[in-house]
């Protein structure tokens, strides 16, 4: 995949980071979330670097403060999301870390570089950049890093991680377990959405469908399905999926709406018929027309 490609999916990986840092530490590393106090933690400006492997000047994707609890000190923790393969960025993440340590060794006690690989296929990428000679080793940098192919989407599918939902789909699945994970997913999304606000919702679903492409006539079965364990939730389930508003699913939802309404309203007039009110009374309450109990009195 070509830089330009990568470019948008880095740029939505990237404002997933800034919105929800601290869920994704707690997701992936949660050993570090323990260590950190982020009610701290504070992104900074974006730092440009020179990168003397291409020669160019480079802009961090993502650097921020926070405070590290063991240290009693505030660090650095740089995130590089990388949605291509390039066979050297071990080493680019191990200059950025130098430049870094170089910038602000004296008012940061710990610097912590991170990787998030998003690529589809490829082996898996190299954390680690060693120099040494025979018998010495002299240097051996090692980073942090996510890489969401090898993980098993399964394992997160009970998550209430906001990053764990907007994430699932870059996790290992085949194509025959490709409508499980999607089902999974919108259940997810479906329970976030009375823990978030309308924007993160939003968010969430702008970077998972990024990933996705999906499929019309799938998801009408997911929606269907979902709609069995949920009947209620049809109004929310469309508000929480854009393709299916353009798809024009807005109609079948005011269809079923309807239905669910004259269904609920059949039910009550023969409630009120069977514990002794007349027609007229029962129409007269519900403010119906007298001939539409009379109808529902027949059958």
């Amino acid at each position: 995949m070509g830089e330009k490609k990568a470019k948008p999916h880095d740029e939505a990986l990237k404002k997933l980071l800034q919105t929800f840092f601290a869920e994704f530490i707690e997701l992936f590393f949660p050993e570090l979330s323990s260590l950190l106090d982020h009610r701290h933690t504070r992104f900074l400006m974006q730092e440009l670097l020179v990168d003397v492997v291409g020669e160019e000047a480079k802009t961090l994707d993502l650097l921020l403060e926070t405070r590290c609890k063991a240290l009693d000190a505030y660090i650095l923790v740089h995130m590089e999301p990388q949605s291509y393969r390039q066979k050297d960025f071990h080493e680019r993440m191990f200059i950025y870390f130098s430049r870094l340590f170089e910038r602000h060794r004296n008012q940061h006690r710990l610097i912590i570089p991170i990787a998030i690989f998003t690529a589809d296929e490829g082996a898996e990428d190299p954390d680690t950049f060693v120099m040494g000679i025979p018998d010495h080793e002299i240097v051996r940098f090692k980073f942090l890093k996510v890489e969401l192919r090898t993980l098993d989407w399964r394992r997160f599918i009970a998550s209430e991680n906001p990053v764990a939902a907007a994430l699932l789909v870059k996790m290992g699945y085949n194509e025959k377990e490709r409508r499980e994970m999607r089902s999974a997913y919108l259940r997810m999304l479906l329970r976030l959405s009375y823990k978030l606000d309308d924007a993160r919702i939003a968010l969430l679903v702008s970077v998972a469908d990024l990933y996705f492409e999906p499929d019309q006539d799938e998801d009408e079965k997911h929606l269907n399905e979902i709609l069995k364990d949920h009947p209620k939730e049809r109004v929310k389930l469309m508000e929480l999926m854009p393709a299916w508003r353009r798809w024009g699913y807005e109609d079948g939802i005011k269809e079923g709406l309807e239905k669910g309404k004259a269904e609920e309203r059949a039910a009550l007039v023969r409630r009120m018929l069977a514990k002794g009110f007349t027609p007229q009374q029962v129409a007269d309450t519900l403010e119906i027309p007298l001939s539409e109990v009379e109808q529902l009195e027949k059958y």
